[in-house]
């Protein structure tokens, strides 16, 4: 226990959550986004943030959709610890993920992130910023900007904090081409980012064959649980990743069946994955999607 102390947020738990993050394991913060489209009451607070503080400087993974989000979640991190934020680590490319690092500039954090991330957001970033201040309005968007990495991962980089060990893997084309996974050594702790949804539908914006190949691997990760992009605080893993499995799973064959009727991709998006009606919130708004993307990559096989 006493070398746990140094973890000990400087707040009691009651006014932990208050600020909007939860202790998921010792040192460990989350904040847990909204299952929502982006849109003004929100914000752009739909994902899943992450804090981890050793005892000598704290990593940040994953900063929200907006200046505002990430300006809450540092204003609440500062309260827990007085360590340095040395850290800010984005999973991927998606705004929803990355357009809170601007909240975090002037600190002296170095940004990390996949070797393929500056590519992806500078090929994205006008859209993504249109985007976002069309769907939070003017208010909310103000601060809002592209911050990209200052530090890649080519393959594997560790990072320590004090008292515990990051290890970040450069993941290949699954969710995005840029997924990045972190390992908590002292916690055991699997940081996914969205290559885990639990209770939000997946969505599909990299590979579809891909993504299956690569959750066998993902589960044999020596884990005890899991922290996914959307979804709860954390999970048990690898039963975390079953049900996405099998969503994935299902579209893949579905998709694969109908191309070999001579189906069209409309048809497709009507009749695809049908089966998990129910099982996913944001089902309608996601899913069309999700086979257009599979149904692309599929019929070329």
């Amino acid at each position: 226990m006493a070398a746990l102390l140094p973890l000990l947020p400087r707040v009691a738990a009651a006014e932990v959550a208050q600020m909007g993050v939860s202790e998921a394991a010792p040192g460990v913060f989350v904040h847990v986004g909204k299952y929502a489209l982006v849109n003004a009451e929100n914000g752009g607070d739909i994902s899943n943030a992450c804090c981890i503080l050793g005892t000598s400087a704290v990593a940040i993974i994953d900063t929200g959709g907006s200046y505002r989000v990430g300006k809450a979640l540092l204003e609440a991190i500062q309260q827990i610890t007085d360590k340095p934020i040395r850290y800010i680590i984005n999973t991927h490319m998606h705004p929803d993920h990355v357009l809170g690092n601007a909240a975090f500039e002037g600190i002296g954090a170095e940004f990390i992130g996949h070797h393929n991330l500056p590519a992806a957001l500078a090929a994205r970033a006008e859209s993504y910023l249109r985007n976002a201040r069309e769907r939070i309005g003017d208010e909310g968007f103000a601060g809002t900007k592209i911050v990209l990495p200052t530090k890649l991962v080519t393959d594997t980089l560790d990072l320590d904090l004090g008292g515990r060990r990051l290890t970040l893997k450069a993941r290949p084309t699954a969710h995005t081409n840029n997924d990045l996974t972190i390992f908590d050594s002292a916690t055991k702790i699997f940081f996914l980012g969205d290559l885990l949804f639990s209770g939000h539908i997946p969505t599909l914006d990299g590979s579809i064959v891909g993504w299956l190949k690569l959750i066998p691997e993902l589960m044999r990760e020596k884990a005890a649980r899991a922290i996914p992009g959307h979804g709860p605080r954390s999970m048990p893993w690898p039963q975390a990743i079953l049900a996405e499995q099998r969503y994935l799973e299902t579209i893949a064959r579905d998709v694969r069946a109908m191309i070999k009727d001579g189906k069209t991709i409309d048809e497709a998006i009507a009749s695809a994955g049908q089966t998990e009606r129910g099982k996913w919130q944001l089902f309608d708004e996601h899913n069309g999607m999700n086979v257009t993307a599979a149904f692309t990559e599929l019929e070329w096989e």
